[in-house]
């Protein structure tokens, strides 16, 4: 069908089920756009899949976060061990994890369920030198492109991504910044506890940062501004568009990476769907930039793709009612 053709049959299907005009609510708007991406009045949500990207920074060196870069690593393997909230809550809503080491500075152990696809240990530090080169920038967006392909081959048709790594909140203002022309200390929030004189010192450190440096394309800004996590889950975005899948996008970090995605192709953001508005300063904008309407809206900001694995069950009845709730002529229910 056409775009315009499968819309007016999605809508009529929609509004023909035994309920008010416009009852279900959101849940009409999510099983319209499910529809849409898939081009199909009957969308299935196939083998719904968690990848998350993990990788250190450099610019951590500069205290722009309560926690050490231990952390990291030691996150990730806490995810694999089933005890981070990712973790939980893909276990209970059926969504298959799969963590993976973009750049993390640690040797994980080999037996690990990790999937290793590190790139360097770590991003360098802003403050000295760009986050990355272009040849490790490109190469991060083809292995994040060939995760979601392998995906996408293996029956997979719902796709969400979260990311781990102490300070990535830092080079993801920064791409805010870059990409949407908003002054740092609006881009920039506490991530994971800066706050007050601390806060400060990391705007001011972000600054700084961002007057160094004059990239010109998307792929400079990334490979400078960026993190290889970023980086990975902006070439995952890319190609789960290629690949005509639905999109769950989590909070902050993920939704900076697809508006870097955008910049290398505008069309990414038809396939998604936001799940959550995060409390992390600077979301709410990045929501409006993309005129979204998020299914949550629980004051969460622990990244992991949380919002993610949470609203899924959401969107599942979106499609359910879609599928498998009758009409009025079916029903035998009288529509005035």
């Amino acid at each position: 069908m056409t775009t315009q053709n499968i819309q007016q049959a999605l809508q009529h299907k929609i509004d023909n089920k035994t309920k008010p005009h416009g009852a279900l609510g959101e849940l009409e708007a999510l099983a319209f756009k499910v529809g849409c991406i898939q081009n199909s009045l009957s969308p299935q949500l196939r083998q719904p899949t968690m990848l998350v990207f993990a990788a250190d920074h450099g610019l951590a060196d500069e205290k722009i976060s309560p926690y050490p870069k231990d952390v990291t690593w030691q996150m990730a393997m806490n995810f694999v061990a089933g005890g981070a909230a990712i973790s939980v809550f893909c276990r209970q809503n059926g969504i298959a994890l799969k963590v993976i080491d973009a750049g993390v500075d640690y040797d994980f152990p080999t037996d690990s369920p990790i999937v290793p696809s590190k790139i360097a240990r770590g991003s360098r530090n802003m403050r000295k030198e760009p986050a990355m080169t272009t040849d490790e920038c490109e190469k991060a967006l083809a292995a994040g492109r060939a995760f979601v392909r392998a995906e996408a081959e293996a029956g997979c048709n719902t796709i969400g991504f979260g990311e781990m790594g102490i300070g990535n909140t830092s080079p993801s203002s920064l791409l805010m910044h870059r990409f949407l022309g908003l002054p740092i200390e609006t881009c920039t929030g506490a991530g994971a506890g800066m706050r007050g004189e601390q806060l400060s010192y990391k705007q001011q450190v972000l600054k700084e940062i961002s007057e160094k440096y004059d990239p010109q394309t998307p792929l400079e800004t990334l490979a400078t501004f960026g993190g290889l996590e970023i980086a990975m889950m902006v070439g995952a975005y890319l190609e789960a568009r290629e690949q005509g899948m639905v999109i769950l996008a989590d909070g902050f970090i993920s939704t900076v990476s697809l508006l870097t995605a955008c910049q290398f192709n505008p069309k990414v953001s038809e396939n998604v769907v936001f799940c959550h508005q995060s409390d992390e300063q600077g979301h709410s904008l990045l929501l409006q930039h993309f005129g979204a309407r998020p299914i949550l809206q629980l004051g969460m900001r622990v990244g992991e793709g949380t919002g993610v694995a949470v609203a899924l069950p959401v969107l599942q009845s979106a499609v359910k009612f879609l599928n498998e709730m009758a009409s009025f002529e079916d029903a035998g229910v009288s529509n005035k």
